[in-house]
């Protein structure tokens, strides 16, 4: 069936992560982990030549399909024409605003991948059931003490609860990647730990994670600057020591909140007192 849509509109894929999901088995089970009821909305990204819309479509309210491919939008308008039950966005999907959605179900471009799992991290939603190339899955459900641990792990775990729930051979593709995949399932939920201001907790995860096989005293020393706080060698003497002397592959999520909140509070505390030291230097020039 999804061979003969792509003979049937010469779509070849291979370029621009183009590899269609072909084998039905897995496309059924993909839709049937989502789980959906009658009145959800459903985001799709990068629906392709619709095998898996098609599949969204008979079981959701309505299906949100972005697209960036102008051949393949073409094709998606040819297979469904005009319904209540899909709206195709024809754009690249790290452009627009996303529409209010209950689910995201969708084979992600795999070269874009980090971009597209953070931005919907933004988004309020129940669900995601996402493919991804394999070892991007594997750093995503990792945890502290492991190989495949890493800022992609932490940020992961802040956001959501994920889980690989299948593992996906190049053969279920058209044409096959050169790389395995997996399905991962994201459940969104409050984060675990307190993070005092999340992009600044965000950033520290990545600054240290940047320098993985130093030690968590050497990794934020060396970006104090990036870090606001120019002159550290006397503060970092007030941070944990244990947690100083591990590698960042070796700290927990909430480890690393621990660290950036007390980091943050002191780099505001910095600021505040050269705003203030600023106002007095202008009241007495004044």
């Amino acid at each position: 069936m999804v061979r003969d849509i792509l003979r049937k509109y010469g779509i070849r894929g291979g370029d621009h992560d183009q590899h269609f999901l072909v084998d039905e088995r897995i496309l059924d089970r993909i839709v049937d982990d989502a789980d959906i009821r009658p009145d959800e909305t459903i985001l799709e990204i990068g629906a392709g030549i619709g095998n898996l819309t098609e599949r969204l479509m008979a079981k959701a309210r309505k299906v949100i399909a972005i697209e960036r491919d102008p051949a393949l939008v073409n094709v998606l308008i040819s297979r469904f024409g005009e319904t209540d039950k899909l709206e195709i966005i024809h754009a690249d999907v790290l452009d627009v605003d996303f529409p209010d959605f209950d689910k995201v179900v969708a084979n992600l471009p795999y070269s874009i991948s980090s971009e597209i799992t953070f931005k919907l991290f933004k988004y309020d939603f129940d669900l995601g059931i996402l493919m991804y190339q394999l070892e991007f899955a594997e750093r995503m459900v990792a945890r502290e003490n492991s190989k495949d641990y890493s800022r992609l792990s932490v940020n992961t775990h802040y956001f959501a609860d994920a889980s690989i729930i299948m593992k996906v051979p190049r053969g279920a593709f058209s044409p096959p990647p050169e790389v395995l995949s997996a399905v991962v399932k994201v459940v969104p939920r409050p984060a675990p730990f307190e993070a005092a201001d999340e992009k600044y907790f965000l950033d520290f995860v990545t600054a240290v994670f940047g320098q993985r096989r130093k030690k968590m005293r050497n990794s934020i020393l060396k970006n104090k600057q990036l870090l606001g706080i120019p002159d550290m060698k006397e503060f970092i003497s007030e941070l944990p020591r244990e947690m100083l002397d591990k590698r960042p592959e070796n700290l927990e999520p909430a480890e690393f909140a621990y660290l950036a909140n007390l980091m943050y509070m002191h780099k505001e505390e910095i600021q505040a007192n050269g705003h203030h030291q600023l106002q007095k230097c202008s009241n007495k020039s004044g």
